[in-house]
């Protein structure tokens, strides 16, 4: 998906292009990108700190998201299969 489309995914209105949900679908898209190229170049540390610190926000919007609006984390989670 193109970030755009993601945008247009996530956003809770038409002018939506920041919140915490709209950024968490974006890093969950660059997340699932390093992660298969770090799978190709395994000797890649740059990439695979790049990745760690993508997970790391992405945890901390997470926890924002639920202690602000706990329906609307329950949506993104299960739109992104974050959770089982």
């Amino acid at each position: 998906m193109t970030k755009m489309e993601i945008i247009a995914q996530f956003r809770t209105n038409e002018k939506d292009t920041g919140s915490t949900a709209v950024q968490v679908a974006l890093i969950t898209s660059k997340i699932l990108h390093l992660a298969e190229h770090a799978k190709k170049h395994k000797k890649d540390n740059h990439s695979k700190r790049g990745l760690t610190l993508a997970v790391s926000e992405r945890k901390k919007l997470l926890a924002y998201l639920k202690s602000t609006n706990e329906a609307q984390y329950q949506d993104v989670i299960s739109k992104l299969g974050l959770r089982k």
